[in-house]
């Protein structure tokens, strides 16, 4: 029998020093995490103080950070204090869109992965939107974070729901807690969320995973001195490794990256495409690696919504078909033969002449039979 479910005794602990409104007289606890939605999909930059402390059988471990991002791409922490071995102080990781760099003080070594490829999902966005669609919600008043009024949210994990990571929306990272998946059946698990009064973003966050009266593992994440949208200084998201510290590359770095199709036009070998894309759409940059060995130059064109956070669009050509059409869906566009994949991220592949073409989109119902009806079989 799967008893995970949100544990009475679980939710006091967690509201303890509850100062506002009885459930019923306050807004809906739907309503907020749709705030928190909305709040996330519009925002530009958030900065923080962020803390987490995880509690286990064996001890407790807690880390102090500095956080900045730009969402979906761009972050920046630095551990300002920290009793977890494996995250020592002085850690820094700043990601972009082409490179993360993450420094291990300890073992003075930075490694350098470039990613001028990657899809900038947004995981916080996605994990607040599970929220809404698959947990059962209840509103249980307000409290105090950080000197701040907050809206408490008790979060009732789907009845089927056995999976031990714990995705968090306050701070957009994983926890896996240390048991087997048949163990974690067994256990209770409870989530409550404080929801900011002013910005309408999580500020807070615990999960306790425990069997009976006894809770095994827990882990709360807040934030202080949050501030949204109110200006990075620059220079936020690129990194100077450490004289001392040597630097490990990884992943392949890209040939170049063009902010228009004429700047990127003589890097490839073939005619980039120009497609219709949607009006909110603008194009960001061209990423062009070669590969020569395996896979020849591959050419991808990155749009994106400047007005929605993680809302993007890419056209790749590649010169080796990278797709297995007996594991698609087959389609016809105009008149052309393609293959559609869905999934996180919705895509069509099609090929033409000596040439392999990819349309894929983060986000459900964008038009991708059109972006790729106006490039054809150029």
């Amino acid at each position: 029998m799967n008893r995970r479910r949100i544990l009475a005794t679980g939710a006091g602990v967690a509201l303890a020093g509850c100062v506002g409104l009885a459930a019923d007289d306050g807004p809906s606890s739907d309503d907020l995490v749709q705030d928190a939605i909305e709040t996330r999909r519009h925002m530009s930059q958030l900065s923080a103080r962020r803390t987490m402390t995880v509690e286990t059988p064996d001890g407790s471990v807690e880390r102090t950070e500095r956080i900045a991002s730009e969402p979906p791409a761009k972050q920046r922490i630095e551990v300002l204090d920290s009793t977890d071995p494996t995250v020592p102080s002085g850690s820094v990781t700043v990601t972009n869109r082409e490179t993360t760099w993450e420094y291990n003080p300890a073992a003075e070594v930075v490694d350098m992965r470039h990613h001028g490829n990657k899809v900038d999902d947004d995981r916080t966005l996605r994990v607040l939107e599970r929220l809404r669609e698959e947990y059962r919600l209840g509103y249980e008043g307000t409290a105090t974070v950080d000197g701040r009024d907050a809206h408490v949210i008790e979060a009732r994990p789907p009845i089927d729901d056995s999976d031990r990571r714990i995705d968090l929306v306050v701070g957009g990272t994983t926890y896996v807690v240390p048991l087997s998946t048949a163990a974690f059946e067994d256990l209770e698990v409870s989530r409550t969320i404080w929801i900011d009064d002013e910005y309408r973003y999580p500020v807070k966050e615990r999960n306790e995973v425990s069997d009976g009266d006894e809770t095994r593992y827990s882990l709360t994440v807040s934030y202080e001195a949050l501030s949204i949208d109110e200006g990075l200084e620059s220079g936020t998201f690129t990194y100077e490794p450490p004289v001392e510290a040597s630097v490990v590359t990884d992943g392949p770095e890209p040939d170049g990256i063009f902010d228009s199709r004429a700047a990127a036009a003589d890097a490839v070998p073939y005619e980039l495409p120009e497609p219709d894309v949607p009006d909110s759409f603008v194009l960001d940059r061209v990423t062009v690696v070669e590969s020569a060995e395996r896979f020849g130059t591959t050419a991808t064109l990155w749009y994106d919504d400047p007005a929605v956070v993680a809302r993007e669009l890419f056209v790749a050509v590649r010169e080796v078909q990278r797709f297995r059409p007996s594991a698609l869906e087959e389609i016809e566009i105009d008149g052309l033969v393609a293959y559609r994949r869905d999934g996180r991220i919705q895509s069509v592949f099609w090929a033409c002449d000596d040439l392999n073409y990819e349309v894929s989109s983060l986000t459900d119902g964008d038009p991708l039979r059109d972006v790729v009806a106006s490039i054809g079989c150029p």
